[in-house]
């Protein structure tokens, strides 16, 4: 497993990815679906229709890396984007649970202080409101 700090920001796609897509497929989405920069260093999570494979994108500073991993049973529960948005912002805890099998629905934070160094631009249920390294969506109210 990878290990990524603190200011590292995990963003996972709405909605389903077709898994034949490798780097070039992947870095297209990022940049033309997610409005962010495949190369910032941060995580792009996605998941096929069925729910049971994921792909992640991550520029490691010398090239791209893809992984996959396919269930053999089961579904992830794939946390749904709000209305409008294309990606949701999770925590390295919460990548970590959604690997595992955890609903992330059901998870509740315990009442202590957290630092809101990386967390500015995400509201309390990690929806990412500001894309301060990422091209800033047009909203569909305008």
């Amino acid at each position: 497993m990878f290990g990524f700090g603190p200011a590292t920001r995990i963003y996972l796609a709405g909605g389903a990815t077709d898994m034949r897509k490798g780097c070039e497929g992947l870095y297209g989405l990022v940049r033309d679906r997610l409005q962010c920069s495949p190369l910032s260093g941060h995580v792009f999570l996605f998941c096929n229709g069925q729910r049971n494979r994921l792909k992640l994108l991550v520029w490691d500073g010398s090239g791209l890396w893809v992984c996959a991993k396919k269930l053999s049973r089961g579904r992830f529960r794939w946390p749904q984007a709000r209305a409008g948005e294309v990606k949701v912002v999770l925590s390295g805890e919460e990548l970590a649970m959604l690997l595992g099998g955890i609903d992330l629905r059901q998870a509740r934070y315990r009442a202590w202080y957290r630092s809101q160094m990386d967390n500015d631009g995400v509201d309390s249920d990690r929806t990412n409101t500001e894309q301060n390294d990422c091209i800033p969506q047009l909203s569909s109210a305008t």
